[in-house]
């Protein structure tokens, strides 16, 4: 194994990588059994690549693929190990879902016959429901410490 395989991520450092906020990795790991990162002594989480790649996988259920936290949670508790998708660890570069979409699938869930601004319009307002969930979400993880 490499350095990059051995290398372990602080949330922070996930949070970049990843594009999701630190309080949305904590609540998903309440949530789906999969993603569990070392816990050091004092309470640090350290992500492994699987737990990023896991990380990965699960945003694109529930963004791209319209799954709820449940359904992700099973879908994940399905799947059988594979080979380890290839994901780039680098804040730059293309669009993670360009990493993560498997080859054939893209083309064949999305619409053919949407204009280009309706699609537009439509990741915009995509884009403005998942942030408003994140917030909620947030909310709902600091009600639930109280």
């Amino acid at each position: 194994m490499g350095d990059s395989d051995d290398k372990l991520y602080r949330i922070g450092e996930v949070s970049r990588l990843t594009g999701t906020k630190a309080f949305v990795l904590r609540y998903w790991e309440q949530e789906i059994p999969k993603l569990q990162p070392v816990k050091t002594p004092t309470g640090h989480r350290l992500y492994r690549r699987e737990d990023i790649e896991t990380v990965l996988e699960i945003k694109r259920l529930l963004y791209e693929e319209g799954f709820t936290l449940a359904g992700a949670r099973k879908h994940l508790a399905e799947q059988r190990p594979s080979e380890p998708r290839q994901v780039s660890l680098r804040p730059a570069g293309p669009p993670l879902d360009a990493q993560l979409e498997p080859e054939g699938v893209a083309m064949t869930m999305r619409p053919t016959a949407v204009s280009a601004r309706s699609t537009r319009a439509q990741l915009a307002h995509q884009k403005l429901l998942l942030d408003l969930h994140e917030e909620l979400l947030g909310i709902l993880t600091l009600l639930k410490g109280e």
